[in-house]
């Protein structure tokens, strides 16, 4: 049977326009709904007494309510109409989850960062969550509505014209293509962007395992211990944790050698044979909870320490990973045939779409039946510092974001020349998504609105980090 040429696919997907018109996707979607009760939704599981700094550290402006709500967003997608091509998707595409970070030959790349909600489902919602993203971000970091709606318009713009060039890449060259620090140096426009770039690599060389050993960990004889520092950072079933003494991990029965020696002998059987071989050179030193980010406070997270024969560290962080919210609210996703492990859906998900990944990436299941996945903590990672970014500097920065998304859609799906084909030449799919960024950053800032009532009138309950951190203090 014959191959379709590249060219037959990029057909293909203009073809699908007829069936969802380009104009279709400034649609919203379904916004019908109580925010509230949808965020109380994303927090059944969690630990309970960390819910409150969920809310808290949403509650520092629309942009962060925004990071910490993409139930609402695939909830409100699920009623928008899409071109029909279903890839692996990154399912919380907002431009805080892309950055810098490692590979496994210490080079240093920019890609997409984060893969809790990753599954198949409608390419659109990626580059929607992103536009969206910028739209939010500019408004509130002050750049005005103009200028915002241009972000939206650059990711959107960079998005379709680097997915273009995939559609004419082979399969391996596509598959080897990474975005390293060199080339983001060789593409932006200005002094200033270049500037932040060799700053970017300048910190990124100071970030890693041994100079973060100082600032977590105190070393207790021929031992090294995790320093408690809540709510960021405690041991479970130490004086200050906040685990309910009622939770199952407070009543597990064995010691902790005996627990975590059972996860990571399971865990280890996920990696390849030579990585199996370089994990099993540490010993376990300590295990610590970790809160992170905005959206992902309350689920389990753990840090394990590790040291080699040389006392050198190794990191590790091993995360709690539930239903993602595009399986929850794709049709697409519902027909895939996924893992039924949710840890082993965001490895394959991040193995999938990253150009290169944590040679330590791996899940398990948890003593308590919770699936976990495992990988590096802040090897070499940086983020975008984006408080301090002109306006210069976001253009550059939408541009970088919506290049990496497609290089990570193109290698994951493998169907450049159909989306390539579905957004065409023009500019008119960016305007598109521009005025759907627009629309959707009001309906944020509404739900913020109604977010900051429930936290006000007692509904929800918000402490910020400081007010749970006095609770300790001597």
């Amino acid at each position: 049977m014959a191959q379709e040429t590249w060219q037959e696919r990029r057909a293909n997907g203009r073809a699908a326009r007829e069936r969802t018109p380009r104009g279709a996707h400034e649609a919203i979607g379904d916004v019908a709904r109580d925010p509230i009760e949808l965020l109380q939704e994303s927090s059944a599981g969690r630990v309970g007494a960390l819910i409150p700094l969920r809310y808290g550290r949403m509650l520092a402006s629309p942009f962060t309510f925004y990071r910490g709500s993409a139930i609402l967003q695939a909830h409100d997608l699920a009623a928008t109409p899409d071109s029909g091509i279903s890839i692996q998707i990154c399912g919380d595409c907002h431009l805080s989850n892309f950055g810098g970070f490692a590979t496994p030959e210490r080079a240093l790349i920019f890609d997409l960062n984060d893969f809790d909600e990753t599954a198949p489902g409608p390419w659109e919602w990626d580059l929607k969550r992103l536009v969206a993203s910028f739209t939010i971000a500019g408004r509130h970091l002050g750049h005005g509505d103009l200028a915002a709606d241009e972000f939206a318009f650059l990711a959107a713009r960079s998005y379709q014209s680097h997915m273009r060039e995939y559609a004419e890449m082979s399969v391996l060259d596509l598959w080897y293509e990474r975005i390293t620090f060199e080339r983001m140096y060789d593409a932006v426009q200005t002094d200033d962007a270049r500037r932040r770039i060799k700053r970017g690599i300048e910190r990124a060389s100071r970030r890693t395992h041994e100079t973060m050993l100082p600032k977590l960990a105190d070393r207790t004889g021929n031992a090294w211990r995790i320093r408690d520092a809540p709510p960021a950072v405690f041991h479970i079933r130490g004086q200050s944790t906040l685990i309910d003494k009622d939770d199952g991990w407070m009543t597990l029965k064995g010691s902790r050698e005996e627990i975590f020696a059972a996860i990571m002998r399971n865990y280890v059987a996920t990696l390849t044979p030579e990585r199996a071989r370089l994990l099993s050179q540490f010993t376990l030193q300590d295990v610590g909870f970790k809160v992170v980010g905005v959206g992902s406070v309350g689920t389990r997270c753990l840090i394990l320490l590790l040291t080699d024969h040389h006392d050198k560290p190794l990191f590790l962080q091993m995360k709690e990973a539930s239903t993602s919210v595009v399986a929850r609210y794709a049709k697409s996703s519902k027909a895939a045939n996924q893992p039924e492990h949710e840890g082993q859906r965001v490895v394959h998900g991040q193995r999938l779409m990253q150009a290169a990944t944590d040679p330590f990436l791996g899940w398990v299941t948890g003593p308590l039946g919770r699936s976990l996945y495992i990988r590096q903590l802040r090897d070499m990672k940086i983020s975008a510092e984006l408080e301090t970014y002109d306006t210069h500097a976001f253009r550059e920065y939408a541009a970088l974001c919506g290049w990496a998304l497609a290089r990570a859609h193109a290698k994951a799906g493998g169907c450049a020349p159909e989306i390539s084909g579905y957004l065409g030449n023009s500019d008119r799919m960016a305007e598109v998504l521009a005025r759907y960024g627009r629309g959707y950053a009001d309906q944020v800032e509404n739900d913020y609105e109604q977010f900051r009532a429930a936290c006000r009138d007692g509904r929800l309950e918000a402490r910020t980090d400081a007010d749970m951190a006095a609770d300790f203090a001597l």
